[in-house]
């Protein structure tokens, strides 16, 4: 047994770098602050995930989570619960 989750934590050590989302660009980040600033959104974080730009945002006090596609169009946002 004590193999088999050894066994199991070595495959997952190397699946974690495989999962990871792939890291935005400099040139693409500062396109994102610029678009969402002149909004009138605060961003706080620009990351990747699930093939989309994942911007954590503020905007007239709220938090906020936004997604954009590769034109740096908002397609989806969630709002703070």
């Amino acid at each position: 047994m004590k193999r088999q989750i050894i066994a199991a934590l070595a495959v997952l050590s190397f699946a974690g770098p495989a999962l990871a989302s792939p890291e935005i660009d400099a040139d693409t980040k500062a396109k994102v602050e610029q678009k969402l600033t002149a909004e009138g959104y605060e961003v706080r974080r620009v990351d990747s995930e699930d093939g989309m730009i994942e911007v954590y945002a503020l905007k007239d006090g709220a938090r906020l989570e936004l997604y954009l596609d590769s034109d740096l169009n908002i397609v989806k946002t969630k709002g703070e619960d």
